[in-house]
């Protein structure tokens, strides 16, 4: 770089350094310089919509100081203006909080140089604020979800003015137009973060929730049997589950199944509260509707699918018939499938636990369940088949000897 020029790390690395955690990925600002100079640096040019460089020995992001404003063309054009004379201040400026707006100047002799925060990012790291750093935030609005991302991570308080502001911009209808694959985006980012839970009421207590996952807000307020639910809101026994499939460090899938297990207890009828006769089959009809409207990937929809339908039959799998069981595998493709099938146990024990008072509960039925599957599959169907005269009776054959295969089990387990 010319002397002029100086190079800043800038918002996610220098935060979590500052928090003592672990950096993944740098962003690096270029202030006082041109493209022309850094292709004569030997950077290469990727920015399509702002000049944005990879250095030639790390390949990492190098980007021009650059100042956005929104443009007629909604929440996804923004108006780029990038040369020598933006500030590193200017460019901070356009960033989402204030702890994401803090720099460091590059020192070459030792790797790290002075910190530069005019937005006051490092007391609101110290303090556990998440407050957005100007009135441009508005301007998008995963922005929004964005925080409530940044509150499942670290657990902060979002600033009373910036959750008033996003309650405008929910009001004003900014969140309406978001598109499926971003929200899906942050959605899938919310939920593997510690405390997915804290994602959804950060999206709750703005109102963006029941405009971005009515489904899930539908559940809140709604009771079902204290028996067997001693925190009685469905909304909240959905948010223990998510919690307890992350605290088991489950993948995405089951996380996703987590939170939709339940949807169809948002449509019980109210005269039938608190039961919820029927939910298994509402939810997987509201789990397709969520699932189409947001393109959530093919794996997350149907293990969704799978524990909308099915979790109650898992949870009383000791009471079940060697037939229900086979049905089960059949339809979970448990056969060829058994992974898929060992991620439903998961969301079905996360149900489970999801509930005040069972958090520690074991969960019996899935060792249970493997059990009577590995038994199934150790059949040979091939063996099976060349014993039929009619092909058109190998598949009938098949299954009638899995279920003769598991129902000394199922009957010694009935007994005890």
């Amino acid at each position: 770089m010319k002397s002029e020029s100086k190079i800043y790390c800038v918002g996610g690395a220098v935060r979590d350094r500052l928090l003592g955690l672990p950096v993944q990925d740098h962003d690096w600002v270029v202030v006082g310089s041109t493209p022309e100079e850094m292709i004569d640096r030997g950077f290469q040019p990727v920015g399509k919509d702002f000049p944005v460089f990879l250095h030639p020995q790390t390949h990492e992001e190098y980007a021009l100081a650059r100042t956005e404003r929104k443009t007629a063309r909604g929440y996804k054009g923004f108006a780029v203006y990038a040369a020598p004379d933006v500030t590193l201040e200017q460019d901070l400026l356009r960033r989402d909080f204030t702890i994401n707006a803090i720099a460091q100047e590059v020192d070459d002799k030792q790797g790290g140089g002075n910190l530069v925060d005019p937005y006051n990012g490092i007391a609101d790291l110290r303090a556990g604020i998440l407050r957005h750093v100007s009135a441009a935030f508005s301007e998008d609005p995963v922005r929004i979800l964005r925080a409530a991302r940044f509150v499942a991570r670290f657990g902060f308080t979002i600033a009373p003015e910036t959750l008033a502001l996003m309650r405008g911009m929910v009001a004003n209808g900014e969140v309406d137009a978001l598109v499926a694959e971003r929200v899906w985006q942050e959605l899938a980012r919310g939920l593997m973060e510690k405390n997915p839970s804290r994602f959804f009421e950060t999206l709750r207590s703005c109102g963006a929730l029941a405009k971005i996952l009515p489904e899930v807000d539908a559940l809140f307020g709604v009771p079902q049997p204290e028996k067997y639910h001693p925190e009685i809101d469905c909304g909240v026994h959905t948010m223990l589950v998510v919690d307890d499939a992350a605290q088991h460090g489950y993948t995405l899938e089951v996380r996703f199944a987590a939170l939709a297990h339940d949807l169809g207890k948002g449509s019980t009828p109210r005269d039938i509260l608190p039961r919820h006769i029927g939910h298994e089959l509402r939810s997987v009809e509201l789990v397709k509707q969520l699932a189409q409207r947001l393109r959530v990937p093919a794996d997350c929809r149907d293990l969704a699918l799978l524990a909308a339908r099915y979790h109650s039959d898992i949870h009383r799998a000791a009471e079940l018939r060697a037939e229900t069981i086979i049905k089960l595998f059949q339809s979970a493709d448990a056969w060829r499938r058994p992974e898929r099938f060992v991620h439903l146990l998961q969301a079905c024990a996360a149900d489970a636990r999801g509930r005040s008072g069972h958090e520690n509960d074991d969960y019996p039925q899935a060792d249970y369940l493997l059990e009577l599957l590995a038994v199934a599959r150790a059949l040979d169907a091939g063996e099976i088949a060349g014993k039929c005269a009619d092909n058109s009776a190998i598949a009938a054959a098949v299954q009638q000897a899995r279920i003769k295969s598991i129902e000394g089990l199922v009957q010694a387990r009935s007994k005890e």
